[in-house]
């Protein structure tokens, strides 16, 4: 019989080389350190779970909840990911991607918030000024960003991931929804022409940086001068912009987007080996066909690269816009469902009937049953009550 590889952890890479990051670290950074080293250990106490039919004990440390945390989340991420369901409409949708060029992305080390807030809000107009132009679609859709700040090697590659609708409700010129809306579709596999978007994009992306740059929310320039001198280039040429319809549906895009809806950047899965020097990890090398390689860093480099992309406390890294935006969204949502239903003579798509998520209560581990509860909770530091009865769950 083969032996199982051990497993790997963040938290072991944080605990054996946090020391040795250079350079100076933000509060974030810091919180984000602190609480993944210590996230389900002793340190941060826990409770005794047992089964009320077996007698079944288990010990599960606390989680520390920072966002940034690969092992926390799990269950809010899937509660995001079903809320969003119900949200899907029976129609097409499309996968979009907004990239930033590599001169801006320099820009975030020392503006963060300022980068990312107009990523959002760019991507968010471009796609909204196109489809509500009559020459290409003349209708209001709905639009789910998540921003993704890194590439498979934890470097900064700042993009924002879309879930659009292929298709709105009829609107003027401006966006506004028509007064007795009606559904328009886009053509099939055929959402928005690229290249408009992209320079929409481009043109909105630029206009937020001298807003910013004018109100003194950018920082980095000599004068205004080098500001100029460096967004000239940038509005000189296209920008990157992706955009295809989902080949399996509109759930596999949201599945992917809920990943990393309340993570950030990596996953302990991807780690293959640490050593006294050295972390090595997985990734897909899009280069080589989306082949999956190793690379190996100095644990203090690779730290480095996953404290880059700590956001900011308090910043929203999920946004939605159109028919998904929360004002009157459930009254949009219930129009676009019931003409398309309509349109469709009552033949539902299954997207417009998720399949409810299974909410039964935790099972016990051992005899299967559901009577499964927290018998005691217990501070940080302090030995579980009942220890010799329980066999802890999680000893990291």
């Amino acid at each position: 019989m083969g032996t199982e590889a051990p497993r790997h952890e963040l938290a072991q890479v944080i605990r054996r080389f946090g020391d040795a990051v250079a350079g100076p670290l933000s509060s974030d950074q810091r919180r984000a350190l602190r609480d993944a080293a210590r996230c389900r250990t002793k340190e941060l106490g826990g409770r005794v779970r047992r089964c009320g039919d077996c007698g079944h004990g288990e010990v599960a440390y606390n989680s520390c909840r920072n966002r940034h945390c690969p092992k926390c989340h799990a269950s809010q991420q899937a509660d995001w990911f079903e809320r969003q369901q119900q949200h899907l409409l029976p129609c097409q949708y499309f996968h979009v991607v907004f990239t930033l060029p590599a001169e801006v992305t320099a820009l975030v080390p020392a503006n963060p918030v300022t980068v990312y807030a107009a990523l959002f809000a760019a991507a968010g107009e471009a796609v909204r000024r196109v489809a509500a132009d009559p020459k290409h679609l003349g209708a209001q859709v709905g639009s789910l960003f998540v921003l993704h700040a890194w590439g498979q090697t934890l470097q900064r590659h700042p993009h924002v991931h879309g879930l659009v609708t292929g298709g709105g409700l009829s609107c003027d010129g401006s966006g506004t929804v028509d007064a007795s809306p009606r559904w328009v579709s886009c053509r099939p596999g055929f959402f928005l022409p690229v290249r408009v978007l992209s320079r929409v994009f481009r043109d909105a992306y630029c206009r937020l940086l001298e807003e910013a740059f004018a109100d003194g929310r950018l920082v980095g320039f000599a004068d205004a001068a080098a500001f100029d001198a460096f967004l000239k280039p940038l509005r000189d040429r296209d920008w990157v912009v992706y955009c295809q319809a989902p080949m399996a549906g509109p759930a596999v895009v949201l599945k992917y987007l809920a990943r990393y809806s309340h993570r950030v950047a990596f996953g302990n899965a991807r780690l293959t080996a640490i050593d006294a020097e050295t972390v090595s990890f997985t990734y897909k090398d899009y280069r080589r066909d989306g082949r999956v390689r190793t690379m190996t860093l100095p644990g203090a480099e690779f730290l480095r690269r996953w404290l880059q992309h700590v956001l900011p406390r308090g910043f929203v890294r999920i946004r939605s816009c159109g028919l998904l935006a929360n004002r009157r969204r459930d009254e949009k949502l219930a129009t676009a469902r019931w003409l398309l239903l309509a349109a469709a003579a009552g033949r539902p798509s299954p997207a417009a009937t998720p399949e409810p998520a299974d909410r039964r209560k935790p099972r016990c581990p051992h005899c299967g049953g559901n009577q499964w509860h927290i018998e005691a909770r217990f501070a940080a530091d302090t030995p579980p009550p009942g220890l010799w009865l329980c066999v802890p769950c999680d000893s990291s």
